[in-house]
This record gives structure tokens, sequence and C-alpha cells, in this order.
């Protein structure tokens, strides 16, 4: 991958690397960046640094800052400037950083660095050397990246994704025979701390293509439209979240010049899906799954305009079959593999899954274990997501495991309430919560509609023709907006919080 990113700036010094806050930066800018902050992490590191922090902002000096790390010996870790200090403290503790990297001065993070003893340095103000683009020359089984996600016990949780990771999803995603070149307009609406961003400006950079982020701040379906619009983006990778708030507009969407529309991180439901592919009528759309620990994404469906020859189970679209060099089963909550049909958790294996988590042995316990097969021993990670496989093969999402609660005894997957609401309402955001908000055991479900204009009696009218009483949610609150994440998908506790007492 390095190797083809070097090749990429030698050959094409003149052409936009990015298209950054209204501004183009070329490949020969990214080389004169990467160099430049090269050199300063290698003067100012030991060889005993094995990661490197950087402030994630949207500017063209936080993408060189990823580069730069790749390009040394070590991994870069991801931190938003826009995280509670005290996780910022933590991630810093936990990850053992001695050097920060920042675009910006963040009086907070340069406070926090001094009482810590970490080297604060700010990219803006590095004067200009003789490029360095060599290749590194490190090891498979070292860092390329350190993420952190959300902890059961409020301390985030670090993944670390080898170079051997990266670098097979990189060739697995290549193996799909996606078409990318120096000509492409490649959609980066992510923040860098979730590792879909990645497969959004490496990929480019490997090709040559040029890489347009959306800007922090405002609407950002809003944002996206605007950047696909008037950009004629040719490749984006997105949350289905951005294509449920297009909606309405759809009948105005023409993106002829789309190659590639790609959607992972949440439930991909079908009918908007297909609306969608109308949209972009050129264009292959494809659902990809996976979670962080599998790097990126590990299985790929390809949506077909004719949607009768079309997978879903409760509406949402099938994740289909694994990449090169990655493996999924089913099995029960005893981790023994189960017929095609059943449904259990769904477990993945292979070259992209990360070896365990960052200094937490108690939860690779938990999320890992190793299964023999025709005498041969495989480590398998549990994702945590209800699905089961097909007799073509491929795997159906039948949603959270989190998300499956019990209810008088009964086992409920509020996908299932989400799908029949959704089928009265025709509305795409709508999200079924569980509570045991006084700790009784006595759980509730519910249910939350964007925007809607009828009666919400009605819609539990419905479901009582659909579902089994218990199934019924005790609470229906219709909000105006819903709330998202930094990265566009709908915060399911944001909804709890200001209903459950």
């Amino acid at each position: 991958m390095l190797d083809q990113i070097k090749k990429t700036m030698e050959i094409f010094p003149e052409r936009n690397s990015f298209f950054i806050q209204e501004k183009f930066y070329t490949y020969k800018d990214l080389e004169s960046a990467i160099s430049k902050i090269r050199f300063q992490i290698e003067q100012n590191s030991s060889s005993s640094d094995r990661l490197i922090g950087f402030l994630t902002y949207d500017d063209f000096e936080t993408y060189a800052s990823a580069l730069s790390i790749l390009f040394t010996k070590c991994g870069f870790v991801p931190i938003s400037p826009e995280n509670p200090i005290d996780r910022n403290a933590s991630i810093l503790d936990q990850a053992d950083i001695k050097i920060v990297l920042s675009s910006q001065n963040d009086e907070k993070i340069i406070s926090l660095c001094k009482e810590k003893g970490i080297n604060f340095i700010n990219t803006t103000d590095i004067p200009k050397v003789k490029s360095n683009i060599s290749l590194p020359g490190v090891e498979g089984n070292e860092i390329a990246y350190l993420l952190f996600t959300s902890g059961s016990t409020g301390v985030p949780k670090g993944v670390p994704i080898s170079r051997e990771n990266l670098f097979s999803f990189m060739d697995a995603f290549w193996q799909l025979g996606y078409k990318m070149n120096e000509k492409d307009k490649v959609l980066q609406m992510f923040d860098m701390t979730f590792d879909l961003s990645l497969m959004s400006y490496l990929a480019p950079l490997c090709r040559g293509a040029c890489v347009y982020t959306v800007p922090p701040g405002g609407i950002k379906y809003a944002s996206v439209y605007t950047i696909l619009e008037e950009q004629e983006i040719t490749v984006a990778l997105m949350v289905p979240s951005i294509i449920a708030y297009l909606r309405p507009y759809f009948e105005e969407i023409n993106l002829q010049k789309m190659k590639y529309s790609m959607f992972c991180g949440e439930a991909l439901y079908e009918d908007v899906v297909l609306e969608w592919a109308k949209c972009v009528p050129n264009a292959l759309v494809q659902n990809v799954y996976g979670p962080t620990e599998a790097t990126i994404f590990c299985l790929t469906y390809d949506i077909k305009k004719d949607q009768f020859k079309n997978k879903n189970y409760n509406g949402i679209t099938c994740i289909g079959k694994p990449m090169m060099n990655m493996g999924a089963i089913i099995v029960d909550e005893n981790l023994k593999p189960v017929p095609k049909g059943q449904k259990g958790e769904l477990c993945l294996t292979g070259f992209q899954m990360t070896r365990g988590y960052w200094k937490n042995p108690e939860k690779d316990k938990e999320a890992f274990f190793i299964l023999e097969s025709n005498g041969e021993a495989k480590t398998y990670y549990r994702t945590g997501d209800i699905a089961f496989l097909d007799e073509d093969d491929d795997f159906m999402f039948g949603g959270r495991l989190d998300h499956q609660i019990k209810i008088q005894g009964f086992r409920v997957e509020l996908s299932e309430i989400e799908h029949h609401a959704r089928e009265f309402t025709k509305i795409s955001n709508i999200a079924a919560v569980a509570s045991d908000s006084a700790g009784t055991g006595n759980v509730k479900i519910y249910l939350f509609v964007e925007n809607y204009e009828g009666k919400t009696e009605d819609i539990n009218s419905y479901l009582e023709t659909k579902v089994p009483k218990y199934m019924i949610p005790s609470f229906i609150h219709n909000l105006p907006v819903f709330p998202l994440n930094v990265n566009g998908k709908i915060d399911r506790k944001a909804l709890l919080k200001n209903v459950v007492n």
C-alpha cells in the first residue's frame, strides 16, 4: 500500500490529492508535507516509541500527519479534539504516547500534553525539508494504527490494527475489482477516529485519485449532498443514515458519474437503497460489513437493480460473503457452529482480524475464541451481531445481540419491530430501544420515529397485527430530528436520554 502511495506521488505530482475546505492540494504538496512531518517525528522520537498521536481536524496537515506516521516505523492514534478531556487523557495514557501532532493550538490539549510530559508539535509551523518518502521497512506485525472505541466500563477500549491487517484489507479491496484511477473523485465523510475513513483516503491515494472531505459542523447530510453533486463524486462510502435523510430529495438527485456507491456502519434497508440506486444509475451499489476489529470491512454484497433479485431479512439488506483471506461462521451461545438457516452470533477469522485488544486480556477472553476444524485451529472474533447463512452461502444480518432482549421470557429482536414500523410509516429513521431504567427487570420498549405526521397510536395498532403483544412498544416518541453521532449514525443512547426517567 505505501509503495503504491509513494508511486502516485512520483507519477502524478501536479494532480490533486485532496480537496479540503474549498481548496485543492496536489500530490507534490502531499509529498512535501509528509516529508517535513516525518522528519520532525524521526528527530523527536526514540526507538521505543511505538505510537504517535494526532488531533483530527479537517485540514490537509492532519491527513499528512496520518500518512507521515505510516511512513515511519510507528503507528498512529487519531484523537478527536471534540472528546472530553478526560477521555483524551485516558487514550494518551493507555497508548503511552510521547508525541502528539496537531495543526491547531488547542490550549486544553497543549496543557494536557505538558502535564503528561508529551511533546506537542504544531505541524503548520514546521519548515520544509528535502523530500523523503522512502519506505520504512517495518514488520507486518507492527501496529499501523490504534483506534479507541467506547468501552462498557466507561474506559475507551483500544483496537490495534497491524500493518499486515491493513495491507490485507487493501489487497482484498482491490481484489473485489474496483477500477479506480487518477481521474476519480472520492468522498471522505467520516471523522478520522472512525476506521471507515481509512478506506476513503488511503484507497484513492493508491491510485492517484482526489479525496474530497466533508467539512465539520452544519448539517452533515446536506454537506454530503452538496459535495456529491457539485464535485461530481465517482466513489462514495457512506453510512445508511445519510441516504435516509436525503430520501425526500431523491427525485432531484441524478449522479450520473458515480461509479461505486458503498454503505457500511449501520443496517442498510432494502427499500431505501433501491430508491437510491435510481439516483446513481451507472454505479455499482454495495452493502459492506465489518467491525473495527476486522479492519474497515470484510464482507460485501452487490445490490441488484431488480428488487426481486435482492435478499433481505426484516427489510435489512444481505451483507454477503467474506472478502479474500477472511472467513465467517455462525455460532450458538455455546460457541458451536450452527446449520445453515439457523440464527446465531456472527464470528470472523482471517488476516484482517486484530490479534486482541490493547492491554485488555479480560476483554480478549470475552471477544475471542479458538475453534478447531479439520485439524486446524483458528481464532475467531465474536461480533455481537445476529446473523444466519442462507443456502447460497450469503450472510443475512439480523441486528445486534444487545438489541435482542427478553420480555416476559420471550426473546425479542428490536430490528423486527423497526421493520414493521418502517413498513407502516414509510419513514426511514426509526429506532426501537429497550430500557430497564428502574433496574427492576421490567424491560420496556421505546419506539422513536422521526418527523411522523400521523398519530402514534396508529403505529401501535398496526404493530398489533404483526407482532405478539409482548413486542408492542410501551412508548412511541415522535421527534423532529434524530440525534446522530460524529459518524452520522443514529445515537440510540441520546434518544433514550431525555425520555427515560
